[in-house]
């Protein structure tokens, strides 16, 4: 493959990330909005509660999704994955953003919100895995670090920019508009971009004549042969689907209930620390190509069982600036992980399986732990009326990362078979 091939590829696989995440990732920053959009009238409290139900119950379909996804891209082409995947997310977005509310249609209206995020979690289960082995598949062996730290801020990225339509709602809506009827602008613009990432991954898959890499069912091979693989995996994941959803999704609304800031605020914190979750991920991503993929996770893992109860400390505070710094500070911790993850899982996994073991070690634990990870601390903040407990989750959860990164070898010099 030509350096003109190789970059488009890549480019590609990250674009379509950022559109595809940005569908997903809007539902947990306007999840207070949607909760008291969808479900009866109750507190506040737990609307919110209801509303991060549904937001895991889309977790809890991407195993499902890693499998499906994972079996056309092993079997079919890591491409025609790619497009399908992202017409999957992009309708039940849109219907998200023009659904009738409780007070309109009763019950029907959780009901269809639910199957929106089912499908929606199906999508993404084999999106960001997908994407992850068709980039860094197609990249030169000294760069894969870097261009696997691509996928992985890509999909930041298409977070960043669900966020940053946000915080610019907030600017130009009253509080009441923006709870009432401007949480629907991103959802229905969703189409849109969901539109145009069909359209160019249409078009690389098109001129691309990959043949499949699996000779047998990817999915049997890979239990049958592979269950190491997919555990490692797993267990590598934790500390980064933990720490991400609590930082960077459940953080909005953890912000307006504990420090009683608003909407606007709180998003416009959360998309300045996001640039720099992206930047220190990419940092992580290169610095991994030079050093080893597991010197730089190891050091994230030890910095955020030691950092974070005086970080989120640092956010439980009336400083808007202190909750920033602490916020971002979060953000290089988390960054160093995110940008060697990537390029470890897919260069553990066998070339043949590579696409379903990958996304099933990966959406396993992000569907059991990420999707419910907002609902936990929600429910524990409520019951203990201890702010501070996501930082006892963070903790644990590296602690878990941690003992399973001294069974994984070194990868950063094994040869990756191009396909």
């Amino acid at each position: 493959m030509s350096t003109v091939q190789s970059r488009k590829a890549i480019a590609t696989g990250a674009i379509g990330n950022i559109l595809e995440w940005y569908d997903f990732a809007i539902f947990g920053y306007f999840a207070t909005s949607i909760g008291r959009v969808f479900f009866p009238k109750a507190d506040p409290v737990a609307q919110v509660l209801m509303a991060f139900g549904i937001f895991a119950i889309g977790f809890l379909m991407r195993p499902l999704g890693g499998v499906a996804f994972g079996y056309i891209g092993d079997r079919v082409s890591r491409q025609t994955a790619l497009t399908v995947s992202i017409v999957s997310m992009a309708i039940p977005t849109f219907l998200v953003g023009i659904m009738p509310g409780y007070d309109t249609i009763g019950l029907a209206a959780p009901i269809l919100l639910t199957l929106c995020r089912m499908i929606q979690g199906l999508s993404v289960g084999g999106e960001y895995t997908t994407s992850l082995v068709y980039m860094i598949e197609q990249s030169p062996k000294n760069q894969r670090g870097f261009v696997g730290a691509m996928g992985f801020s890509s999909a930041v990225t298409g977070m960043l920019l669900g966020s940053g339509v946000g915080a610019a709602l907030g600017a130009v809506l009253s509080p009441e508009q923006l709870s009432a009827w401007g949480w629907r602008i991103p959802f229905v613009f969703g189409l849109v971009i969901g539109l145009a990432g069909y359209l160019l991954r249409r078009e690389s898959a098109e001129h691309s004549h990959h043949a499949p890499v699996a000779t047998v069912n990817p999915v049997v091979e890979t239990f049958k042969n592979h269950r190491m693989v997919v555990a490692k995996i797993a267990g590598l994941s934790v500390f980064i689907t933990v720490s991400f959803n609590l930082m960077f999704v459940y953080v909005v609304s953890w912000l307006e209930l504990v420090d009683n800031i608003p909407p606007s605020k709180s998003l416009k914190i959360n998309t300045v620390s996001m640039i720099v979750l992206v930047l220190a991920t990419l940092a992580s991503g290169a610095i991994s190509d030079r050093v080893g993929r597991k010197p730089v996770l190891t050091t994230a893992l030890i910095m955020a069982i030691i950092f974070s109860i005086p970080l989120l400390y640092g956010m439980y505070h009336q400083s808007d600036s202190v909750i920033q710094l602490s916020q971002i500070s979060f953000a290089l911790v988390i960054g160093l992980f995110s940008g060697t993850l990537p390029t470890l899982m897919v260069e553990t996994a066998p070339a043949d399986v590579r696409t379903t073991a990958v996304a099933l070690g990966y959406n396993l634990t992000t569907g059991i732990i990420g999707g419910t990870t907002p609902l936990v601390a929600s429910w524990l903040i409520t019951r203990t009326e201890n702010e501070i407990l996501p930082a006892y989750l963070i903790m644990a959860a590296a602690a878990v990362s941690l003992m399973t990164a001294l069974f994984v070898s070194e990868t950063h010099k094994k040869d990756v078979r191009f396909v």
